[in-house]
């Protein structure tokens, strides 16, 4: 069969447009319009951000519950995420850290204006890998 999806967008809707299209082109380096937020193309980081009508419509997950959970190549990628958010005062809400029963897995998250996590993690891509130690 052939690939009928192509990409996808997360919908937020958000108390403040102008300050959250701010934070997703200053901090996370997406291309923001008046229709989206992109990151690495729409197969990357895509959301939509849709004004919302009163702040009971802003609805972030409970914590520790990632509201867009974004999947890197391997661990040099993420720890070049990481360190391009933390140089840009980004809020982290779990700081880097491995799973070693899952994979190893390794991921960190990071709160918008409205509380929305987004997670980014991933495998490390190198079976020859023998250290599971942050680079930090």
């Amino acid at each position: 069969m052939n690939r009928q999806i192509h990409s996808s967008l997360t919908v937020l809707l958000v108390s403040d447009l102008k300050k959250s299209q701010a934070f997703y082109r200053n901090v996370l380096g997406c291309e923001v319009t008046d229709w989206w937020a992109i990151r690495d193309g729409f197969t990357g980081l895509a959301v939509k951000l849709l004004q919302a009508n009163s702040p009971e419509d802003v609805r972030p997950n409970k914590l520790p519950a990632p509201d867009i959970y974004c999947y890197v190549e391997n661990w040099t990628a993420l720890d070049e995420l990481y360190q391009e958010f933390k140089e840009k005062s980004t809020k982290f809400v779990v700081e880097p850290w491995i799973d070693p029963n899952s994979g190893p897995w390794k991921e960190f998250a990071i709160i918008d204006p409205d509380h929305y996590c987004i997670a980014f993690g991933g495998t490390d891509g190198d079976s020859k890998k023998k250290s599971m130690k942050p680079s930090w």
